[in-house]
């Protein structure tokens, strides 16, 4: 399926007994940085397990485009020729980034302090996406952003000539706003500083130190603050990405609502300021067990087991919870309106401008299908309705939205009825092989209207 075709139907049949192993594709994030940091290094960076959905190829594109050499091998490794540090290329062609959010903005970051000048585009998506979130802070470093009203897409970024460093805080707890940053601050000289008020995803810190960026972080009274020695020899690196934990999140929640499931995720990531979701599941009471822990590539790593959970109940989510299970609020409230009580969402307002208005989209679908949904500006509420209790039968709007589609998918499973959403092929820029490995497990997933 491709993000950027036709909208094909997809319809998701009620069935029982999800089993099996469910091998999820390669960390989205990981994934993303891989291919920047390969190409800002000298050198030969080879990356094994990478997502190749469509978000990810179009960040490959984009590295081909400002210079660097990215070719897929016969056995699915990745080669990055990187040009170093300043050393990106301006391009001939507009970047076209899809779907990606997160792909646009961190090679915004990474050219914003180099002297070339590139133009981005995406879908209508990522075209209605607000950039001065990353555009404001890439000014200080003397970057200048030219785009529509409102700092959208499509957006031509003049990159700094004399960049200078900067010390930033965080107005919104945003790993691609702090990721940009510290990208922007590697071709800028002396240190570069991002303050972050909330703890997010911290894979572009890892990553630096792992390609030898000189990084420190640490936790003061103002935050969580990361220093970047700008101006480093970004040294190539060979890197195996473990399986992304929100791709994770579909297989699994759908084995924890469907009943007789049980279904083996192995090798996924949980980096801990990614892994929310699962914390929560097993506060809501989720048959959800960590096997064979480990660490691979400074990463930790476990083989999850979800089983079938009928005596899930609502609870309160930690606001403090939401920077690191953000992705996967849409699937958890599928969870929440299969458990018995209210599920309480709060401090969520990022989900408002991610590919889609998520939890308007969510409401909404929710409500279609029987679910009792209250909402305000960063707060949603969803009613149970106990194990089995969603009527379903209605046909969702998936708003461009991967997760939303991928969400309602693993809700109809579980329903009473059948759940279509109106068009699934957004699926395939984050979790390309989504209908192939729910299929394998026992799911029921047609495609075209009234399938």
């Amino acid at each position: 399926m491709s993000g950027h075709g036709t909208p094909i139907p997809m319809t998701s049949h009620p069935v029982t007994g999800l089993a099996g192993e469910a091998h999820v594709p390669g960390d989205k994030s990981i994934s993303h940085r891989s291919l920047i940091l390969g190409a800002l290094s000298v050198g030969e960076t080879r990356v094994t397990g990478l997502l190749e959905g469509d978000d990810v190829l179009d960040t490959a594109g984009a590295m081909r485009a400002f210079g660097a050499e990215v070719v897929r091998e016969a056995d699915g490794t990745w080669r990055i020729n990187g040009v170093g540090v300043g050393g990106f290329a301006e391009p001939d062609q507009v970047i076209d980034c899809g779907n990606s959010g997160t792909g646009v903005r961190l090679i915004m970051g990474a050219m914003a302090t180099s002297p070339i000048t590139a133009t981005f585009t995406g879908d209508a998506s990522l075209n209605s996406r607000p950039m001065a979130r990353v555009t404001d802070p890439l000014s200080l470093f003397g970057a200048q952003a030219h785009g529509r009203w409102g700092g959208r897409l499509p957006m031509t970024i003049v990159g700094a000539r004399d960049p200078m460093p900067v010390r930033y805080t965080l107005p919104v707890a945003s790993a691609q706003v702090k990721s940009a940053v510290l990208l922007a601050g590697l071709n800028a000289p002396g240190e570069t500083v991002v303050i972050e008020g909330e703890a997010t995803r911290d894979h572009t810190e890892r990553m630096l130190a792992g390609f030898g960026a000189t990084l420190n972080v640490e936790d003061t009274k103002e935050g969580r603050v990361i220093t970047l020695q700008g101006q480093p020899d970004l040294q190539p690196q060979t890197i195996v990405v473990p399986r992304d934990p929100s791709s994770a999140a579909f297989p699994v929640c759908a084995a924890i609502i469907t009943p007789g499931s049980d279904v083996l995720v192995p090798n996924i990531g949980l980096n801990p300021t990614r892994a929310g979701l699962y914390t929560t599941l097993k506060e809501m009471g989720a048959d959800l067990t960590f096997e064979n822990m480990r660490e691979e590539g400074g990463e930790p790593v476990a083989d999850l087991r979800a089983r079938f959970s009928p005596d899930l109940k609502g609870i309160e989510v930690d606001p403090a919870r939401a920077a690191s299970m953000i992705d996967e609020y849409p699937v958890l409230s599928c969870v929440a309106a299969c458990a018995e009580g209210r599920t309480i969402m709060r401090g969520v307002k990022e989900l408002r401008v991610k590919e889609s208005d998520r939890i308007d989209a969510m409401a909404q679908g929710l409500r279609a299908n029987g679910v009792t949904v209250e909402e305000g500006e960063d707060w949603w509420i969803v009613e149970g309705r106990g194990a089995g209790g969603v009527p379903g039968g209605a046909t969702v709007e998936s708003r461009l939205d991967h997760r939303i589609a991928m969400s309602f998918m693993v809700l109809g499973m579980a329903a009473q009825n059948a759940i279509t959403v109106d068009d699934g092929t957004p699926i395939a820029t984050s979790f390309p092989i989504f209908e192939g490995l729910m299929a394998g497990l026992g799911a029921d997933l047609r495609r075209g209207a009234g399938a």
